[in-house]
């Protein structure tokens, strides 16, 4: 019979994590709370296996809201969304060959005004009108024009009216400054173009912003940025949401390995690490019915916990016996 000491457990892992084994076939591992990819994109994957490799939800930060809105609520994956990009005219990700028209939104003018064509309100009345949790703002000033501060100024207050929070891609000098000064919530990749100073990332975590990772994505040079600007992130207090940006490019369909090793070197292991994993932003609460099982040993290092995390599936709550 596996032994597994749950004082061991959560010293590694934290206190959600407990021995436990599958009631009908008796398998041992460990149960954990659901576990979230943060940043995918729904239409350019197939979701259906994510459950079996361990991913319980997803945040989908840029699609199709009428055809997210349509998904079966209660299905596993859980999903929550933003909608379409809010973008500038002919800004990014306008025009890209793997975004169709239906999931950006340009944005022409600061009008309040309920549904003023081009207006900074109807864009972001109309996401949430389609049940989005999150405004989702394109600040990429490699890859096209940008908001002014003034447009961007009005949909952050209109999302305030829905009391959704702001996501930017930021991406190009500056950008992380400005999505920073605008008080938008979230950071949809952690910055990748550009080294931020001391002073920024405090002022970042100051206002409670989190990041989503993505560290993966990127070539050496990008990768090496953003994980400097996370290791100080993490290290002054920052929080940190595992996301992959699932869909670009080649990517594994479930728990991703990599990622999770390179968020290990900046800083955010064991406990923490899971914790990027089991936040339920943006949500307030885990989703339920449902649990993380890892089968087998847990490992004793937090070295090991990423590759480890790559082993688990999704099981029904009542399917588990905690020990």
């Amino acid at each position: 019979m596996l032994h597994l000491d749950p004082f061991a457990l959560r010293e590694l892992l934290g206190p959600d994590a407990a021995p436990a084994r599958r009631a009908i076939t008796g398998e041992q591992g460990v149960a954990l709370p659901p576990l979230v990819n943060h940043h995918v994109h729904l239409h350019l994957f197939d979701p259906a296996p994510l459950a079996e490799h361990g991913v319980a939800a997803v945040v989908d930060l840029g699609g199709d809201p009428v055809a997210l809105a349509r998904r079966h609520a209660d299905g596993i994956p859980r999903v929550a969304y933003a909608g379409a990009f809010l973008t500038a005219p002919g800004g990014y990700p306008v025009g890209r060959s793997w975004a169709p028209d239906a999931i950006s939104r340009e944005v022409r003018s600061t009008s309040t005004l309920a549904g003023a064509p081009g207006g900074a309100r109807t864009a972001v009345d109309e996401q949430a009108g389609f049940g989005a949790s999150v405004i989702k703002v394109s600040l990429n000033a490699t890859a096209g024009p940008v908001f002014g501060d003034d447009v961007l100024a009005a949909i952050v207050a209109a999302a305030r009216e829905h009391e959704l929070p702001v996501v930017a891609h930021v991406e190009g000098e500056g950008m992380a400054a400005r999505a920073i000064a605008a008080g938008a919530d979230v950071l949809a990749h952690a910055p990748f173009s550009e080294p931020l100073d001391d002073e920024l990332v405090a002022a970042a975590v100051a206002q409670g912003q989190r990041w989503i990772s993505t560290l993966c994505i990127h070539g050496p040079v990008d990768r090496e940025v953003a994980v400097d600007n996370v290791a100080r992130f993490a290290a002054a207090g920052g929080r940190v949401l595992y996301g992959t940006d699932l869909g670009n490019g080649d990517q594994p369909i479930g728990v991703d390995a990599d990622e999770l090793a390179l968020l290990d070197a900046t800083g955010v292991g064991g406990a923490a690490l899971l914790a990027t994993l089991t936040d339920p932003w943006p949500r307030d609460e885990r989703i339920d019915g449902v649990l993380t099982f890892v089968p087998g040993p847990a490992p004793t290092e937090a070295a090991h916990v990423p590759a480890w995390l790559a082993g688990a599936t999704v099981v029904p709550e009542e399917e588990l016996i905690r020990e």
